[in-house]
């Protein structure tokens, strides 16, 4: 740093370079998506199926507008150009598909003082609307691209001060360590004593964050301290504030984590509302059973009916036994269900050791058969589980059934482990997606899967749902390293 220059100075020039790089990211959201339906106006249009349509000097300016004015008013709504640096680019599909339908509606108001002039048609709707969909897609996967090139090239992250290193705060570094094209880069950490993390520079005790930011540059400050330490909280953040640095809070309430809240304020006071389950609401419950058979119906008229008896004949030529796998396992409120899956392993497999522990299937496991192991690895041996969606045991979405004896080790090692099974199991899982797959080898990794399950009880939604299927579709095509 020039010392001829005051370090507030340099601190406050730094700021302002990240504020504009951020500010032209997300410019280029709102462009893309400008540019795309500019184009689809005066490019495609005339080929969507218009009838009485007369082109003049006043149409395609006018419709332009009116279709801006419906995409940007949507976005309000469907929190489009939220930052989702950080969430998987299917919240981003899921958020565009929302975005789309409102659009389509907003667009259909407006079209209404063009009935004289043009007939808009159910398949001018149609192919416009995803046209713009699909265009805009490709636009966004493409700054997503972009953005994590400059982020690896260090032209575009945020650089963040750790200030306490509890467990909140250690597993924020790891996951911003893990996944580095979230732009989150630890310039360093403040503890109560001397600590390692992920290679990060330890400046000392809370108590040196004035010092520590006065001589050294960083865009924003990560508290993550003690709830028994509410005056060095507030302290900290009077620092930051002193600064003009921006300042992220972590709580550290791990018991109410998974847990669906909410924060209001009473007067100046905020206050931590515990919201009921979305699916404690018949109308939700109704919406996600309709999904779940529409949704089955959909897969074995188009898919199962021509895929599975392939994978049957399949099963039945490469290895001896039958060809499906039946299995008891809980399922809503603890009730037990025989779960169906394809066979992908020999016939008289052990499931339990000689000391009764459960023998979960590992990497390498000579039980597993050379198909079953595609099968496994591309999910496909869970296509038999539709039947018990339409049956009703099961749902598209929800926590993965477990077997009863990996139930039963779970039950006392696992915090809120039976509180998976206050709705129906599903064929994939908000856990699944987010890598929670295969074999849990530790206590840990099984909490871990279970505070996923239950985000996803606490936090379920129809287009949660949708998220989550069209996840694991990209997961079967890009494969999982921990399915096996």
């Amino acid at each position: 740093m020039d010392s001829s220059r005051p370090p507030e100075v340099e601190h406050q020039k730094q700021s302002m370079k990240v504020t504009k790089s951020y500010i032209r990211y997300q410019q280029s959201k709102f462009l893309s998506d400008a540019i795309s339906i500019a184009t689809i106006v005066f490019v495609g249009i005339p080929f969507m199926g218009l009838k009485n349509y007369e082109p003049n000097q006043y149409f395609f300016p006018l419709f332009l507008v009116f279709s801006l004015s419906a995409w940007f008013i949507a976005s309000f709504f469907s929190r489009l150009y939220a930052d989702r640096r950080t969430n998987k680019f299917a919240e981003e599909i899921i958020s565009t598909i929302y975005n789309a339908v409102l659009f389509a509606i907003l667009l259909a108001a407006f079209l209404y003082f063009f009935m004289k002039q043009v007939e808009f048609n159910n398949l001018f709707f149609l192919s416009y609307t995803m046209a713009i969909f699909l265009v805009t897609v490709v636009f966004k996967y493409a700054i997503r691209k972009y953005t994590h090139r400059l982020v690896y090239a260090g032209k575009f992250s945020e650089n963040f001060l750790l200030v306490g290193a509890t467990p909140a705060g250690v597993d924020f570094l790891d996951t911003v360590h893990k996944y580095g094209y979230y732009g989150y880069h630890c310039g360093g950490v403040l503890h109560h004593s001397p600590v390692q993390l992920n290679g990060s520079k330890y400046f000392g005790q809370v108590e040196a964050l004035e010092e520590v930011l006065t001589y050294n540059d960083f865009d924003e400050v990560v508290i993550a301290l003690p709830n028994t330490q509410p005056e060095v909280v507030k302290k900290a953040v009077q620092v930051c504030d002193k600064f003009s640095i921006p300042v992220k809070i972590i709580p550290d309430i791990d018991q109410y984590a998974t847990t669906n809240i909410q924060v209001n304020n009473l007067g100046l006071i905020p206050v931590l509302n515990f919201k009921s389950l979305p699916l404690d609401k018949w109308e939700n419950r109704t919406l996600k059973r309709s999904f779940d058979i529409a949704f089955s119906l959909c897969f074995f008229l188009l898919i199962g009916s021509w895929l599975m008896p392939i994978l049957m004949l399949l099963i039945k030529l490469s290895s001896k036994g039958p060809v499906m796998f039946k299995q008891v396992r809980w399922g809503l409120n603890n009730e037990k269900i025989t779960c169906y899956k394809f066979r992908t392993m020999v016939v008289q497999s052990k499931d339990v050791d000689e000391a009764g522990s459960y023998l979960q299937a590992t990497k390498n496991d000579p039980r597993i058969t050379a198909l079953g192991l595609f099968l496994r690895k591309t999910s496909l041996d869970e296509l038999p589980q539709f039947y018990n969606v339409l049956r009703g045991d099961m749902s598209v979405v929800g926590p993965r059934p477990h077997p009863i004896p990996l139930n039963m080790a779970s039950i006392d090692t696992v915090d809120n482990y039976m509180l998976r099974h206050m709705v129906k199991p599903g064929i994939t899982g908000w856990a699944q997606v987010n890598g929670c797959r295969g074999e849990t080898k530790s206590i840990s990794s099984m909490q871990k899967r279970v505070n996923y399950d239950l985000y996803y009880i606490h936090r379920w939604s129809f287009w949660f749902d949708c998220q989550v299927v069209l996840q694991t579709i990209i997961n079967i095509f890009r494969g999982d390293q921990n399915a096996y």
